[in-house]
Order: C-alpha cells, then structure tokens, then sequence
C-alpha cells in the first residue's frame, strides 16, 4: 500500500502557476506584471552594489560556517531594531524588544502566528480585505482563526478607514489585527499617519494586539515615512509583533532573509517570548540561514555602505513613483473617460487596475500581458519601452 495513495494534486499557487506560463509564452514582447519582485529598466531583478560589496567583506572576514543560535547575532538584532524602530526609538532601552532572524519575511509571519497560537489559542487574526494572498496560508497553517475588516474601497480606490474601523471595534479583547507597515500589497492604497494614531487608539480601547507585516520599507515614501505610523504604535502599545522582510528593499529575494521583532510588557516577559521563539524555530527549520541577514548586518553596522544602500533604495523608489506617474499620464492622455490619478497617489509595487477578470485573461492571451486575475499589477514591471503598448492593450480591453 502506497504511503501516498490518499494524496490528490493541489492546484499550483496562482502567482507562480502564472510566472510558469510567462516562462513558457514564446512571444517575444510578453510583459509580466504578476511576480512581485522588483525589476530595472532593463527588466532585470539587479543584485544592489551595496550587496555586492558587502558579500566582498564577509569573504574575507567570515572564518566559519558553524551554525547559528535561533536568536542570530546581537549585531543582526540591535541593527534591525534600529532599522525599524528608528535609532533613538524610547522602546529599544526597555529591554522590551526580542528580535529573531527568520527565513524571510514569510517565515517571520509563520513563526509570529505559531506564537500567538501558542500564547493565545482562543484569540482571532483579523486580515484586511484585500490582503497579500499568502498571508492566509501562512498565518493558518500555524493554527490562526481568522476574521476580516474591509480595507480597499475599489470605487474610491482608497483606503476604506471607516469601515475597518467600524469592523474592529466588534473584535474581543485579546484578538490580534495584522496591518501593512507600508506599500500596500495588494492594492497600493497605505494607512496615513493619522490613521495609524487612530488605529493605536483603537488598538488600546479593545485590547487588541497589532501584528504589522513591513515587507517593503523605503519603498513608498521614504525610509523614515514608512516606518512613521509602526513606530508610533510601538511606542504605545503594550504589546505587539512586526515581521521583517528584506527581499525588496534589500534585494535578498533568494536568500530569504527577515526577521520577527516582539515587543512586550517588560524585559522579563521579553526573555519568556525569545525562549519560546527560540523552540518553535528549532522544531521548524533547526537553526537560521545566515548569509542574507549577515549581508543586512553588514551593511547598516557600516556607514559607507548604508549611505550607498540608501542611495541605491531611493533610486528604486523614485524609478517605480515616476513609473507610476507616466502610467497615470499615458491613460489619461489615451482615454479621458475615467480618472486615473489615482494611480500616481499610490504607493509601492503593487496597485489594482479594476479589469474584470475576463479582461485580465484577454491581455494574457492577445497581448501576452500577465497580471493576477484580481489585476493587481506589479508596477515595477513596466519600463519605457512597453509602457504605450501596455497601455494601448489596457484600453483595447478596458
């Protein structure tokens, strides 16, 4: 008897069922807008120089392949927390903060909901509608029970503030609301600071536990600005959960390298959640890949090389805001029936473009244009070559 006989095939992933078939479409002026990486001009996805140069150092320095401890190295923590919490953050002298390196950002979601299933099995995740379309396999496959507030008014192409707010505030004491640090995916439309004090207040009167997923800090705004809204929940809360991802605005896609960082009541409570961290990431993966967070830890602990990551990650982020604007000016140029401004105001990769489904599989099939049927489109994607084509078969099917 086989030992998988009961088995049946799984339907592939969406997203990577979609890049196979741009891989396998012939026509040369295909154009892929699914896969969320980012990509040059040139249609590349570059490894940064500051990377690069970093990766020098380390082969010279690194003596050693041993293993790593689940809790990384202290240099690897105090450089991610500053990073995220900003360097003069009053909750990084508490004690308060625990910080793991994960595998990527994915893997830092997983672990932080295996936690919160452990600490709190009765508590309930609320997903904004939209969100990323893994978040849900990778929050649930570590036991969480969800719930969901509406994020994304398509009509409006903002975020629907008043109807998240109005669906929290039915959470019970002790659920745990997931929130987009910044750059939105999939929809582009981000919290502004305001509502981010709205939410901490909302966050304290229920007695809720924020979970923020900043999987692309740098690349909206500013390094600082996308960061602003986190850190002031941070600052207030008395509890809460950030996982980090440094596939984007480090380019480590394939290194997955992320980090999980908890705050807690006090420094004892602190040590009790590394403890446990700690196990559960022993019983999943053992010990941490370590290059690509040795690769971030280089990097932000040397100031010639942070100077040029930043240079390098503000010329992403003005390439993909300029890409925008040119999108936004090229429809509205072609088509004046409908207003898309709202194009140039998003931030981020990623934005919907409203098509219906059927559209979206027209500009696979005539066009050899690839995009999720929900046609959120990656806009890092586009460059000056196949923008008026995109745009000429966008109103061709629109």
């Amino acid at each position: 008897m086989s030992a998988f006989g009961n088995l049946a095939e799984l339907p592939g992933d969406p997203i990577l069922s979609l890049s196979a078939q741009f891989r396998e479409d012939s026509r040369l002026e295909k154009i892929d807008l699914g896969v969320g990486v980012y990509r040059s001009e040139a249609g590349e996805t570059p490894i940064m120089a500051s990377v690069q140069e970093a990766g020098v150092v380390l082969a010279r320095r690194e003596k050693s392949k041993a293993y790593l401890p689940p809790t990384g190295t202290a240099g690897f923590q105090s450089a991610v927390a500053q990073l995220v919490l900003g360097d003069d953050h009053p909750i990084l002298e508490s004690g308060r903060t625990a910080t793991l390196p994960c595998v990527g950002g994915s893997g830092a979601l997983h672990l932080g909901a295996r936690l919160l299933a452990s600490a709190s099995p009765e508590a309930t995740l609320w997903l904004g509608n939209p969100t990323w379309a893994n978040h849900a396999h990778l929050l649930g496959s570590a036991g969480a029970k969800f719930s969901e507030y509406p994020y994304y008014d398509g009509s409006t192409h903002s975020v629907d503030f008043e109807g998240m707010c109005a669906s929290l505030t039915a959470a019970k004491r002790g659920d745990v609301v997931l929130l987009h640090g910044c750059c939105h995916n999939p929809s582009g439309a981000d919290l502004s600071f305001s509502h981010w004090q709205t939410l901490t207040d909302l966050v304290l009167e229920q007695g809720l536990m924020p979970f923020v997923d900043i999987a692309y800090m740098g690349l909206g705004s500013g390094l600082q600005e996308d960061a602003a809204g986190l850190r002031y929940m941070a600052e207030r809360v008395p509890e809460m959960l950030i996982a980090v991802s440094f596939s984007k605005n480090f380019g480590l896609y394939r290194e997955r390298a992320g980090a999980l960082i908890t705050l807690a009541e006090d420094r004892a409570k602190a040590a009790t959640v590394t403890s446990h961290l700690s196990s559960m990431a022993r019983g999943i993966y053992s010990m941490p890949p370590a290059h690509g967070c040795a690769l971030v830890e280089e990097i932000l602990h040397s100031r010639e090389l942070t100077e040029q990551w930043l240079l390098e990650l503000e010329q992403m982020r003005e390439r993909i805001n300029g890409l925008r604007g040119a999108l936004a000016s090229a429809l509205s140029a072609t088509d004046q029936s409908r207003d898309y401004s709202y194009l140039k105001h998003r931030l981020g990769m990623f934005c919907y473009l409203g098509l219906s489904v059927s559209a979206v599989r027209e500009l696979r099939e005539k066009h050899a244009i690839y995009m999720v049927d929900s046609s959120r489109i990656n806009i890092a994607g586009i460059n000056h070559s196949n923008l008026h084509r995109l745009v000429d078969a966008l109103i061709t099917v629109g």
